[in-house]
């Protein structure tokens, strides 16, 4: 058994790829056309972890909402210092600014993509 991806809805696609693209630094592998969502998928350099942006051509009445099961996604930077000055280069902040778990440890952050979903940033020592 292989992990293939993980599929989050979004509402605005250029608003989701910018962020994935130039905030996280993924890249787009490929679309896929149904007949009602255009599918975008996007994954790190070493294409091991995949996230299935689905763009519904129409919204659900009352829109999306996400519920109390899911967590967060997470991404490793080797320099949170560098990864903040992107964010904020495109206009973004923290929900929680980065800190050590513990000392010696990782530093963490938690910012949100532009539909809410959460997203821990992690730099290891």
């Amino acid at each position: 058994m292989k992990f293939s991806h993980t599929m989050i809805r979004v509402k605005n696609i250029d608003n989701s790829l910018h962020f994935y693209k130039e905030v996280l630094g993924l890249k787009l592998l490929r679309t896929m056309e149904l007949e009602d969502a255009t599918l975008y998928f996007v994954s790190d350099e070493q294409e091991c972890c995949t996230i299935e942006l689905t763009y519904n051509h129409k919204l659900p009445e009352g829109g999306y909402n996400h519920g109390n099961y899911f967590g967060h996604l997470a991404f490793d930077t080797e320099n949170m210092d560098k990864f903040t000055e992107t964010m904020k280069k495109n206009g973004l902040e923290y929900v929680y600014p980065p800190f050590d778990v513990k000392p010696g440890g990782p530093k963490i952050a938690f910012l949100n993509d532009p539909d809410g979903f959460p997203i821990e940033i992690i730099e290891r020592k």
